[in-house]
């Protein structure tokens, strides 16, 4: 103790800035995994099964738009269609296919009468075409709950439809869930790509749980057609290519409208990204409207990477330092910090992979970790310069 004493006593300005700072952000981004991406493990295992009476369900239109998904859509639609649920209808926007697509909807609307088609007149806004696609979908649905996915997805069970239409009937006007994301084998840094996908719905379902929703993904969402028409619709955002779904739930989520659903059953998925040049089209999408979220819970993750590469920078100062001073006391620490930082991520990150994706991480965690920041950089300057065009 008093070798410790004496050893602080010694400290120079310098290193305790340098200690001090590590420690800071070592607790930064402590709070962060056991505060923030904990949260949706969390929240599922505690959450008590809620059954509900059929006869208390709300009826609810499912809308998609497809535009050229022929083959999409004949393998991913009769999921949707044979969902276990009372009172539901599916309606798909045909934006301006040259494809099978009004082919494959005709021959199963023969099959399932609750099939509902319409399309995007010629000529439409190409900026807007998704926007006015989903506008027609949602004036076309007889029901005032709304749930969205895309073409390329399927739901991961026959309950999808229920497991949110439990939660409306508390009383929710908007319902965020997770979706899936599983490149094919052959797809470069496949891994990278999942953990990406884990780590970014990670961030807006924490924060949805707390009353503090900020964003959701078209993949897997819902919404009431009452709120789309109070907010006027896409209108304030006809200006932005893209954010349909994005920046639409930013700027309509307020208190404790919002709900979460993080079930297996309420899940969907896809395996969309047969290519990387698919991935970064999807995700420059996402990146590119990033920039006009408002609100302090969007703005939060700022903090989160800022903390993390000064966490991993400090170590390395220190590590170095300690090393070439031969200071045993601050190199043990330091490794110390480190270790823990590892050991609660890879607890944090596997607890809610295990629950959504299925897959593992170890030490490649440390990679994906410092890549995901410069990966979101390098997509967003290359969504703005895709954009200006």
């Amino acid at each position: 103790m008093n070798q410790l004493t004496s050893y602080i006593a010694q400290l120079t300005l310098t290193e305790w800035l340098l200690y001090g700072g590590l420690l800071f952000f070592f607790l930064v981004q402590i709070l962060f995994y056991l505060i923030v991406y904990r949260r949706p493990y969390r929240y599922e295992k505690q959450r008590a099964e809620m059954l509900v009476a059929d006869d208390q369900l709300q009826g609810i239109s499912v809308i998609i738009t497809s535009k050229n998904d022929a083959e999409e859509l004949k393998e991913n639609l009769p999921y949707i269609l044979e969902q276990d649920y009372p009172n539901f209808e599916v309606i798909v926007v045909n934006s301006g296919s040259t494809d099978e697509t009004d082919t494959v909807l005709k021959a199963l609307q023969q099959v399932y009468p609750h099939l509902y088609h319409t399309y995007v007149p010629p000529g439409a806004d190409a900026v807007n075409e998704k926007k006015l696609a989903l506008t027609l979908g949602i004036k076309a649905a007889k029901h005032d709950t709304l749930l969205f996915t895309e073409a390329y997805c399927k739901p991961c069970s026959t309950r999808w439809i229920r497991e949110f239409g439990k939660e409306f009937t508390k009383g929710r006007e908007l319902v965020l869930g997770y979706s899936r994301l599983s490149p094919l084998s052959d797809v470069p840094v496949r891994r990278f790509i999942r953990f990406d996908n884990l780590m970014h719905q990670l961030g807006f379902l924490s924060m949805a749980i707390v009353g503090k929703a900020y964003t959701a993904m078209g993949r897997n969402v819902a919404y009431k057609k009452s709120l789309f028409f109070e907010q006027k619709g896409f209108s304030p955002i006809l200006h932005i290519d893209g954010g349909e779904f994005d920046l639409f739930i930013n700027r309509v989520a307020r208190g404790k409208n919002a709900g979460v659903v993080l079930s297996r059953s309420s899940m969907t998925e896809t395996k969309v990204v047969d290519r990387f040049s698919t991935w970064r089209s999807l995700k420059s999408n996402y990146v590119y409207t990033k920039q006009f979220y408002r609100g302090f819970a969007a703005r939060l993750f700022r903090w989160e990477t800022l903390s993390m590469y000064a966490f991993y920078l400090l170590f390395l100062v220190v590590g170095i330092g300690s090393l070439a001073t031969d200071n045993l006391i601050a190199l043990v620490t330091c490794c110390l910090l480190f270790l823990c930082r590892l050991a609660v991520q890879l607890i944090v990150i596997n607890n809610n992979s295990r629950l959504m994706d299925g897959k593992r991480y170890h030490l490649n965690l440390l990679l994906f970790d410092l890549s995901r920041p410069i990966s979101n950089g390098l997509l967003r300057i290359y969504a703005n310069r895709r954009n200006r065009r």
